[in-house]
């Protein structure tokens, strides 16, 4: 049986988000496996998000925000990008492949280059193979 990751993507709702839909209004093909959470903007994304999607089974979190200098809330995509690489270094510790995790920078008119992104994210997931911090947490339960 083929192996589909689950994939958790927190949107911005300003640029990112509205991208995704472009694609999906646009009628793009791509991977079907991505599961979005719409936030108003990647910086609102708290870290325990991300460590929560992969205790509840995701294989892979992709981040999506405001290119730098266009956040609707100015400063919040360079939030993002602070807790990003604390978070990459976190899940590196704990044993988790830091593949699993992706921040890219989708803006509104972006629409293809979103289909193309969560394509790449899904074969990398792909190539990694199942994650098991479910299945691994579930000893502590």
């Amino acid at each position: 049986m083929e192996f589909k990751p689950k994939i958790v993507s927190f949107l911005c709702n300003w640029c990112s988000y509205t991208g995704a839909d472009l694609a999906g209004t646009s009628r793009m093909k791509y991977a079907s496996n991505i599961r979005v959470v719409r936030v108003m903007c990647s910086g609102r994304v708290d870290p325990t998000f991300v460590l929560k999607s992969f205790r509840e089974g995701a294989d892979g979190v992709l981040i999506c925000g405001c290119h730098p200098g266009d956040c609707h809330y100015h400063e919040g995509n360079y939030k993002c990008l602070r807790r990003y690489h604390f978070l990459k270094k976190y899940i590196a510790q704990m044993g988790l492949n830091p593949d699993r995790l992706k921040l890219a920078w989708i803006s509104a008119s972006e629409g293809k280059e979103f289909a193309q992104l969560a394509d790449e994210m899904t074969e990398t997931i792909k190539n990694l193979g199942p994650c098991k911090v479910k299945e691994e947490m579930e000893i502590f339960d």
